[in-house]
């Protein structure tokens, strides 16, 4: 059986034959000998066809689509054209050996020609390779290396290139930072507390919160000058006036020793350090807020932004976390505890990062690992959906968080929480209407003044038919009193006509078939009829009783 070496260079598609092998033979070291030797080679490797590319994006187009094993139409009539044609119902008498595994398979799918890949293979690519230039003649010596140095850039900026909003990177470098932040401003606040408790230990006990106590160390600086005359600025720094009074107080029979002044400038700069550290602190948690809402808006909305931070940096990218399936992401962070477990064949951990979230503190101990369970799968969707949704959203965290507070009902209340398909179906309709009204609201921005101007000239067009009416009819200003009455009362006449009339079959078909209204004309015959009808009901038995009673009189007449 012949076989055929497709090889993807940097300048196109290349179709090989490799005959005479078996002077050679089929081992991979007897290839591996004979590949250095071009003489040898060249008997056994003979060049079939070449397929230039045709341009720079072209070559960069091939290159994907053969990294992610797809067969493109020009390597599909690249391959037709030179390979030997196939009767149908007959099996081809040749192979093609192909370097990438998944390119052969969807060859064989698409094409049913069929691929092989192997050390064998690869040895004879990896000659031709070597000895690429020679085979083609018209290649220039600097060609080859020009067009692998442009695909090879061109290739990896493809790779990095993606959208600045969302790059996790910045969240994990974010998250990072504000962890190393947290571990000195503490260190560095216990530091100051040691310093400065020297000559005003009882500071400490009246002021026990880290950068509150670093402000008042900086404002206070020596106790002796503290008295009454600083209790208002005492009070600004800390918000508490019986906290400032009692520092004064303490500060008047304190314990601790005098510092000269260059150690106590010193501890003024340390605090101040800390309290810039601080500061720092804010703006950094802000920022990181702020980048969570456009790389994962769904996971920040779902956990928070601090704990989907530290899953996103732990797994290494919104990718890899989306990669990740929901038993991985609820042991993210208790790698250690899992190792040790399984080693020792003892029970392994029930959370890692996400106990950090409310939901499992919520949780009675029975049902923390049930609610870690379920919080780490609803994760593992919200991460999904913000890695591979384009619109920036926040529909499907707060619907899949509203799952979580059900389930913890669920297990403390036992109320039945409602379907996942449920739920999401509300989310991708609350998402659509999120998107219809932001382009309403980007339209109405522009009409309204148009419908104010309409509605203008139709009040003004109102007011002009009122004011000629009136100038034409003065007389009937006198009477205008009465003639306002009566539209009322008629007004009220047709409600109650129409209410009669929609109670009749009649009415009800008439709707049926779309009939809206009535004009004024038929809605007084058809009240005239009524009332006609209505009279030939009543008066009859009315005339015939009289009739019965005259009736009687004569027939007593004639026997009197």
């Amino acid at each position: 059986m012949a076989l055929y070496l497709l090889y993807e260079s940097a300048s196109g598609y290349t179709l090989f034959l490799a005959h005479g092998l078996d002077e050679i033979g089929q081992h991979t070291e007897a290839v591996r000998n004979s590949v250095a030797d071009l003489n040898r080679f060249g008997k056994v490797v003979k060049l079939v066809a070449f397929n230039p590319f045709e341009s720079a994006l072209d070559a960069l187009n091939q290159c994907n689509a053969v990294s992610e094993g797809h067969m493109t139409d020009e390597l599909r009539n690249f391959l037709e054209l030179s390979l030997p044609k196939v009767k149908e119902g007959k099996k081809p008498k040749f192979s093609l050996g192909v370097a990438e595994p998944k390119l052969g398979s969807h060859v064989n799918e698409i094409t049913k020609i069929p691929c092989q890949s192997g050390e064998f293979v690869l040895e004879l690519l990896r000659g031709v390779r070597l000895h690429f230039d020679r085979f083609i003649e018209n290649l220039k010596p600097g060609d080859l290396e020009k067009a692998q140095l442009g695909l090879g850039h061109s290739y990896s900026r493809a790779k990095v290139k993606f959208n600045v909003n969302r790059v996790d990177n910045m969240v994990i470098q974010a998250i990072f930072l504000l962890d190393t932040l947290d571990k000195d401003i503490n260190s560095f606040s216990m530091r100051v507390r040691e310093w400065y408790s020297w000559h005003f230990p009882e500071l400490v006990k009246i002021v026990n919160d880290n950068y509150l106590y670093a402000k008042v160390a900086k404002h206070v600086e020596d106790k002796s000058q503290l008295s009454e005359d600083k209790i208002p600025g005492l009070t600004d720094v800390i918000g508490d006036e019986d906290k400032a009074r009692e520092i004064v107080e303490a500060a008047k029979a304190s314990m601790g020793q005098d510092l000269s002044l260059v150690d106590l400038i010193n501890v003024k700069q340390f605090a101040q350090r800390i309290m810039d550290l601080a500061e720092y602190r804010k703006k950094l948690y802000d920022y990181l807020v702020a980048k969570m809402n456009d790389i994962a808006p769904n996971l920040a909305a779902l956990i928070g932004e601090v704990v989907g931070a530290r899953l996103i940096s732990h797994a290494g990218s919104l990718t890899n976390l989306a990669k990740c399936p929901s038993s991985t992401l609820q042991i993210l962070g208790a790698e250690k505890a899992l190792f040790r477990a399984l080693k020792t064949k003892g029970n392994t951990p029930k959370y890692g990062l996400i106990f950090h979230s409310s939901f499992i503190g919520r949780a009675s101990a029975r049902n923390k690992g049930r609610m870690a369970r379920y919080l780490a799968n609803k994760c593992s969707i919200a991460s999904r959906i913000d890695c591979f949704l384009e619109k920036n959203t926040t529909a499907f965290g707060e619907k899949l968080r509203e799952q979580v507070e059900e389930r913890l009902e669920f297990y403390d209340n036992g109320v039945a929480p409602r379907k996942n398909i449920d739920v999401m179906k509300v989310a991708i309709e609350n998402a659509q209407n999120k998107d219809t009204e932001m382009d309403v609201d980007e339209v109405s921005t522009e009409t309204p003044a148009k419908k104010s101007k309409k509605k203008k000239s139709k009040v003004e067009a109102a007011e002009n038919g009122n004011g000629e009416a009136m100038a034409e009819d003065e007389p009937a200003a006198v009477t205008n009193g009465d003639a306002s009455e009566e539209p009322k009362t008629e007004k009220k006449k047709k409600k109650k006509e129409k209410r009669k009339l929609e109670q009749e079959p009649e009415h009800e078909q008439q709707n049926a078939n779309g009939v809206e209204g009535f004009n004024a004309k038929e809605g007084t015959a058809k009240k005239n009829k009524k009332k006609n009808k209505d009279e030939d009901r009543e008066d009859p038995p009315v005339a015939s009783e009289g009739k019965k009673k005259k009736k009687k009189k004569s027939k007593g007449e004639d026997d009197e």
